[in-house]
This record gives C-alpha cells, sequence and structure tokens, in this order.
C-alpha cells in the first residue's frame, strides 16, 4: 500500500452497496460484484456435500455423517487488520465449540475455500492466501469453476503445500474432509452441446 494513501476503515467498508463483497486487504478497500452462476453454483454444492460434517448429536435433522465442524457461507474474518469474506470456511468445533449470533469473528478458521474467478483469482491467490498463512488457516481449497479444478493446499511450517489437484467431474477424498466422498462433478455447470 502507498504510505500516502489513507488506510480503509470498517466504516469505509460498511458504506459499500450490497451487490458488493468488501474486504480491506492490506489497508486497501478492495470490492467484487457478487459472483456469476458457475461460482455460485459451486459454492453451493460444495455446501451441501459438506454437510455431513457441520452435524451434531443433538442435530434435529439427525447426526448423520463425521459431524465436528462449524460450515458458513461468507463469513466474515477480522484477521489483524484485515477484514475478509472467504466463499465459504470452516472451524472445528473444539476450537470454536459455539457458534454465536455476531456479525463477524476474529478466530481464524481452520479451512477456507475461495472460488476463483477473472475478478477475483489474483486477489485470492496474491493477497488473501499469505494472510491464510499468516493466520495459522490449516487448509485452504482454490476451486475453479472455469476450469473446473480444485487445489488442495495444507500450512506446513506458514507455508502452503498442495496435498492434491483435482479435475472434471471425478469423485474425491479432500483434505480436511477425507471423511466423505465428494462429487466434483456436481460443482459445475452443465456444458452446452
Amino acid at each position: 500500500m502507498n504510505p500516502a494513501r489513507k488506510r480503509a476503515t470498517y466504516e469505509d467498508l460498511l458504506q459499500v452497496p450490497d451487490r458488493f463483497v468488501a474486504e480491506i486487504i492490506d489497508g486497501e478497500l478492495t470490492t467484487a460484484p457478487r459472483p456469476s452462476f458457475s461460482h455460485a453454483r459451486a459454492v453451493s454444492i460444495i455446501s451441501r456435500q459438506l454437510d455431513p460434517f457441520d452435524r451434531s448429536p443433538d442435530d434435529p435433522d439427525g447426526p448423520d455423517g463425521p459431524g465436528g465442524w462449524w460450515i458458513l457461507f461468507e463469513p466474515e474474518l477480522h484477521l489483524g487488520a484485515d477484514i475478509l469474506v472467504p466463499d465459504i470456511a470452516g472451524w472445528r468445533r473444539e476450537r470454536m465449540p459455539v457458534l454465536e449470533d455476531i456479525p463477524y469473528t476474529e478466530l481464524a478458521p481452520d479451512w477456507v475455500c475461495e472460488v476463483v474467478s477473472p475478478s477475483t483469482g489474483r486477489n485470492d491467490r496474491v493477497l488473501k492466501m499469505p494472510i491464510y498463512a499468516r493466520e495459522q488457516v490449516d487448509h485452504l481449497w482454490l476451486v475453479d469453476p472455469v476450469l473446473r479444478t480444485l487445489e488442495v493446499y495444507r500450512l506446513e511450517e506458514s507455508r502452503w503445500v498442495v496435498v492434491s489437484t483435482y479435475g472434471g467431474i471425478e469423485a474425491i477424498h479432500a483434505e480436511p474432509f477425507e471423511a466423505i466422498e465428494l462429487d466434483l462433478g456436481r460443482w459445475w455447470l452443465e456444458q452446452e452441446g
């Protein structure tokens, strides 16, 4: 950031219209338009497929699945001076025993999923990945609905290590949710023709 520029504040972020996703990264306010349908489809299906991890023994829908996580869509994260809004994030329940009714959290998640697009890919990779590493997020997924790929990263000694990559319509078991099979083919829009 240019030192002569005024650092963005939370008040600046709150002034951004709801049709944009707003974040503060390294003191700068960044905005992105609401995602396309290919992005929204991937986020929706990933969230649904991970639902068995977001179950507890007292869940009225039943405790089916491994449980042990809180999985949230676009949570607001206050990580030091940075304010990030990942597409999906998850906290192990042993680290966050209660999911409080609050507008944001300062507790870094255990897993983050960013669905990259032409307008967000650079920020997700160049700006946000180092922040997630600094905050000791254990796992990161980068999903590209145009290329139909999933990159799975694990944090080791404060550095991202590629654990696996997947593409197309595979059935996969991906860290940290390898206990269940995920249908990668359902994440993408149907191709024409």
